[in-house]
């Protein structure tokens, strides 16, 4: 019969070597993260400075998203308003050809 002391052992041993692959496996995950979270502030800045040249460096790159963000919004508002628009002479024109074919 084996000894309990070395089942104790070997089971600590596996339990250690278990730990220290996922110890190792996280610190491996880590060091990918950082690698990407590097690599997309690096990209961010480069299309920072891009839309820079773009504008002509005459607007903050936050500020232009904002603006455009708002005429996005501003543009389906006047758009709604067309469709509105667009109806109501559609209902006039149909009056007018109603009270039309009426006197003849």
């Amino acid at each position: 019969m084996s000894n309990p002391e070395d089942k104790k052992k070997a089971l600590d041993s596996r339990a250690f070597k278990d730990l220290d692959g996922a110890v190792e496996a996280a610190a491996t995950q880590i060091r990918d993260l950082r690698s990407r979270l590097r690599d997309a502030k690096a990209e961010g800045q480069e299309m920072k400075e891009l839309l820079q040249k773009f504008t002509g460096g005459e607007e903050e790159p936050s500020r232009l998203l904002s603006r455009l963000r708002g005429l996005e919004a501003e543009n389906q508002e006047l758009l709604h308003r067309l469709r509105k628009g667009r109806a109501g002479v559609d209902r006039l024109l149909a009056r007018i050809r109603f009270l039309e074919e009426q006197g003849s």
